[in-house]
């Protein structure tokens, strides 16, 4: 409108606007934000247009905002400025790969959307290629995918096409070296992490510390005994351990849950001095003894020679209960090598001490089968002693075999102290001593030569015992009787023999094979 009219204010108003070229990256302001374009005053004596579509973050998109736009041609048939806001941001992120950039190193890309055989990538405002074979997107929602933010490694720079390919598979590999190797330079022994409990054994936990997962052992879990680390943790939580040992050449890092807590062994011998008297709760039950926990973390061992005065066997499985709450004493301490020796017969005294005077040998008593063994049974005289019934104490005439065969468990009897070991905390007792003995009277009945019809009730390598009545057992030798006969004797057959020895003293009768 200023032609002709006034050639130096035209050239004024030519002057004032910038000089633009195609091709090149320039710098404008929106002005105007439309249903489908956005216009750009550039400078120039013309607004440019740009389609909104190509704007990502419409929503964000205000008037007054300075934007970066690509000359594509200085004038349309409307006479406007072509821009293009995707050629800008594909030259800036072609100039920043080049120049900053190679293949092999991790870039920050942007899922735009999933095509045929992978997913396109914003890169900078480049596009990139990520093949599916190399996406490795694992527990990633579709939702959470597209527009998501991630780091890929540049596996190709195609220049001719200003294109790339790339790979998230590669870049979570390089990631998880990098942080290894972090790891292990940046961490001690002694440091104190944070963590995600990842899987749970029998042995322990796996804790990932980011990259790098330690062994959270049982044992270093609590400092009180504990059947399995999933009474202490669960999966997915995250929880505060110490470094115990690290080894960079493979890979394992030792942890510990424990050490963060106070070590109750430091202060046990104050705690629990030797000979104090406490309680505690049965945690562990053996063959051989008794764990009882005094306090968290702090257990004890009730050894079976500290459970009882008696001298039989005891089951401690019979006696206790897991959870039994027991009183008991202090023994030793073994703070080195944490271990506490406790006892419960201990806190009744020794009744060995008194066993002399209050079972004098020659006495006769009255106690209660509580046990059997091979070759006895053991009588309890009081809450604290046994006294043992041997078998050959038994009975005068009878071999007993089975002492369950003669006596029965919890049967009350009465028997006649033999005599007591206070030393070696031992009484011998004697059933068949109460009544007289009878073998003088024996041989009396049974002079030598006399024969006799008996049933056989057992045989072995020398000899046949057979019964000649009244609970009265001979012994027919082997040496009395033919190979071939002593071969074909049964248990209960009637058989003839005859006295060749009566052993008062011995209390035995040796037999021979009658004619």
């Amino acid at each position: 409108m200023f032609e002709d009219k006034n050639p130096e204010l035209t050239s004024l108003y030519e002057s004032s606007f910038k000089d633009i070229k195609e091709g090149e990256v320039i710098k404008g302001r929106v002005v105007r934000i439309g249903i489908k374009d956005v216009l750009i005053d550039v400078g120039f004596k013309s607004e440019g247009v740009v389609a909104k579509g190509e704007f990502s973050g419409q929503n964000e998109l205000v008037v007054g905002q300075e934007v970066e736009v690509y000359v594509e041609s200085k004038e349309d048939d409307n006479g406007m400025i072509v821009l293009s806001r995707d050629k800008a941001k594909r030259l800036y992120g072609w100039d920043k790969i080049n120049q900053g950039f190679k293949e092999g190193d991790l870039v920050d890309g942007t899922i735009r959307k999933k095509v045929k055989g992978g997913y396109i990538v914003d890169v900078y405002g480049l596009e990139g290629f990520l093949p599916a074979s190399l996406a490795m997107f694992r527990n990633v929602s579709e939702r959470d995918l597209v527009s998501g933010t991630f780091k890929f490694k540049i596996v190709k720079i195609n220049t001719l096409r200003k294109s790339l390919i790339v790979s998230r598979k590669e870049a979570v590999a390089k990631e998880k070296e990098d942080i290894r190797a972090k790891f292990w330079e940046t961490h001690k022994v002694g440091d104190v992490l944070s963590g995600l409990v990842k899987n749970i054994t029998d042995f322990g936990a796996f804790i990932d510390l980011g990259g790098v997962d330690g062994l959270l052992h049982i044992t270093d879990m609590s400092w009180s005994r504990i059947s399995h680390p999933s009474e202490m943790v669960a999966v997915g939580d995250r929880i505060d351990v110490t470094v115990l040992s690290m080894n960079k050449e493979t890979c394992k890092v030792s942890l510990g849950l424990k050490q963060r807590m106070t070590d109750p062994w430091g202060v046990i011998e104050s705690k629990f001095p030797v000979g104090m008297r406490t309680k505690g709760k049965v945690v562990n039950i053996v063959p051989y003894g008794v764990f009882v926990e005094l306090e968290k973390g702090i257990e004890g061992l009730i050894h079976i020679s500290e459970i009882s005065w008696q001298k039989r066997a005891i089951n401690t499985q019979e006696l206790f209960a897991i959870g039994d709450i027991v009183e008991v004493q202090v023994l030793n301490i073994d703070k080195d090598n944490r271990r506490i020796s406790l006892s419960i017969k201990q806190l009744e005294g020794n009744p060995w001490v008194e066993a002399d005077s209050k079972f004098p040998a020659g006495s006769k008593v009255t106690g209660k089968i509580s046990g059997f063994t091979d070759f006895g049974s053991f009588v309890e005289l009081d809450g604290n002693l046994d006294g043992m019934i041997h078998v050959s104490d038994m009975s005068w005439t009878r071999r007993v075999q089975n002492p369950q065969d003669t006596l029965k468990k919890g049967q009350k009897i009465e028997v006649l102290v033999l005599s007591v070991d206070s030393q070696n905390k031992k009484i011998s007792l004697g059933l068949k001593q109460l009544t007289e003995n009878p073998w003088q009277k024996i041989a009396k009945e049974y002079p030598l030569d006399t024969e006799v019809e008996g049933e056989v009730t057992s045989k072995n390598n020398f000899g046949v015992f057979v019964s000649l009545g009244n609970e009265l057992e001979g012994l027919l030798y082997h040496n009395e009787i033919p190979k071939e006969r002593f071969e074909k004797v049964v248990i209960g057959e009637k058989i003839k023999v005859k006295v060749i020895k009566v052993d008062a003293d011995q209390t035995k009768i040796g037999l021979g094979l009658a004619a």
